[in-house]
Formats: C-alpha cells, sequence, structure tokens
C-alpha cells in the first residue's frame, strides 16, 4: 500500500463492482483515484438461500499519482416495482450513477422536484409549508450538478425524525420519482430547516478538531456511527490534511469513520 494514501473504506454489497462504486460515493472519488483489493467476492448461495454479499477495500492514492478521468455516462435509474422503504443509511449508499454528458434542463427538474415534495407532503398530512427549490451549489471538484429542495414551516421536526430518518427516507423516494420521471439519475437534497447544512458545519467542524487532537496525542480518534453522507463530509473535509488519514470501519448501522495520525 502507499504510504501518501489518504483514505481507507471497506465496503459490501451484492457484487464486487457494486462495493466499489459505494466506496467511491463515500470517498467523493472517481476510480482513478483509488486503487482496491477485493477481500471477499461472495456467493449466491443454493436458490438464492445463504447469499454472502462482495467485500472490497478501497485506498485513495495521492493526485500525483492520479489522473483525471473523463465523466462517466450517465445511465436512467432503475425503478423497482415496489418502493422499498430508504434505510437511514440510503443518502449515498444509494445514489445514482450521476454523468456530466448531455444537457439537463434544470428549471424543469426543479419544478418536478418541487411538485414531487410537496404531493409527498400533502400524502403525510404535513400542510402549511413553503417549499422552494435551487441549483446544488459545487464545492467539491467531484460534486455534480444538482438540484437542492428546502421545506421550511412551523415545527417540521417530525420530518427530521431520529437521525434524520424520516428526512433520508423522503429524500430517497422523491429522487426515485423525479429520475423516474426524467428519464436519468439526479443528485438531489432535501432539506427540512436548514437542517443538513446546520449538520455538514457541525461536522465540518469536528473533523478539523478532532484530527487537531489526533496529531497532539498521536493516537487515532474514532468518532460516533454516521450514515454514509455523513462519513463522505469528514473524509472530504480532512483529504488534503497531510497530517492525518481517515478510515470507515465497522458495519452498518454503527459503521465510523477513525482519524488516525501520519
Amino acid at each position: 500500500m502507499n504510504q501518501e494514501s489518504r483514505a481507507t473504506v471497506e465496503m459490501i454489497a451484492p457484487t464486487v463492482e457494486e462495493a466499489v462504486e459505494k466506496g467511491l460515493r463515500e470517498l467523493g472519488v472517481t476510480r482513478d483515484m483509488i486503487e482496491y483489493e477485493v477481500l471477499d467476492e461472495g456467493s449466491k448461495g443454493l436458490f438464492g438461500l445463504g447469499n454472502r454479499q462482495a467485500r472490497v477495500r478501497l485506498t485513495m492514492i495521492t493526485k500525483a499519482e492520479s489522473s483525471p478521468a473523463p465523466p462517466a455516462k450517465a445511465e436512467a435509474p432503475s425503478i423497482p416495482a415496489t418502493v422499498p422503504a430508504a434505510p437511514a443509511y440510503a443518502d449515498e449508499d444509494d445514489e445514482e450513477d450521476f454523468g456530466s454528458d448531455g444537457e439537463l434542463d434544470m428549471d424543469n427538474i426543479q419544478a418536478i422536484a418541487k411538485a414531487t415534495v410537496s404531493e409527498l407532503l400533502e400524502k403525510m398530512s404535513i400542510h402549511r409549508t413553503r417549499i422552494t427549490t435551487s441549483p446544488l451549489p459545487i464545492n467539491d471538484e467531484n460534486d455534480r450538478p444538482g438540484v437542492l429542495v428546502e421545506v421550511n414551516g412551523d415545527d417540521l421536526s417530525i420530518l427530521i425524525g431520529k437521525q434524520a430518518e424520516t428526512l433520508n427516507a423522503l429524500q430517497y423516494i422523491t429522487r426515485l420519482i423525479v429520475g423516474k420521471e426524467i428519464g436519468r439519475g439526479i443528485n438531489l437534497i432535501v432539506d427540512v430547516e436548514g437542517y443538513r447544512s446546520r449538520r455538514e458545519q457541525s461536522l465540518r467542524q469536528l473533523a478539523r478538531r478532532m484530527a487537531t487532537q489526533a496529531v497532539k496525542t498521536g493516537r487515532k480518534q474514532m468518532l460516533e456511527p454516521m450514515p454514509a453522507n455523513e462519513r463522505r463530509i469528514i473524509h472530504i473535509e480532512l483529504r488534503d490534511n497531510d497530517q492525518v488519514e481517515t478510515s470507515s470501519v465497522g458495519e452498518e448501522p454503527r459503521r465510523k469513520v477513525t482519524i488516525i495520525p501520519l
């Protein structure tokens, strides 16, 4: 393993390829920026019984060792016949592969997203809300164009839920519906009363504080269990810090980020 690697994650999925794609989304990088090792190819079992999922380990390589790769071709999302209940950790792991080729009518997509969220809230008997949409800000070289749907109102904590489980489910279903409507995957975030932006700022501050602690004590720091989208924030915040590296360890829903001093 290259000593200059920045972050390492282990991912589990039905196939090796799916596990690699999940790892790329968690790290927020493209395939040319990582190397991976297959720890377990998995197996389908007999008559669908005793399935064992594939496990891979992805390691980020330095920018000097990597070269930009062409953007992945966008594919229409695979919509299940029955929409499953969205797990609390679906934000990143179940995100579609968003390509940058082909123009998107973002005004139309914003209108569809707003109408979709409005209808879902009506079905949940949640009224008197203000729904606005805007383009997602691009803060990172790996970010893709997308839509931010913001919901505001009086005491909408019920829409967030414990560890944002309700909010993540609302976002997951909205992505499926909008993706089916436009015929392709779309990077779409649903926020309620600024919860996600406040949480992101809190996580970035936590990442910097714990990195400082790791360097000061010379000991690795293990953070609390987090969903994939929150772990990605930690990885991105610290990936250019040459004093530490990050690694995701454990199994869902107790998977957590470890910050390791170099």
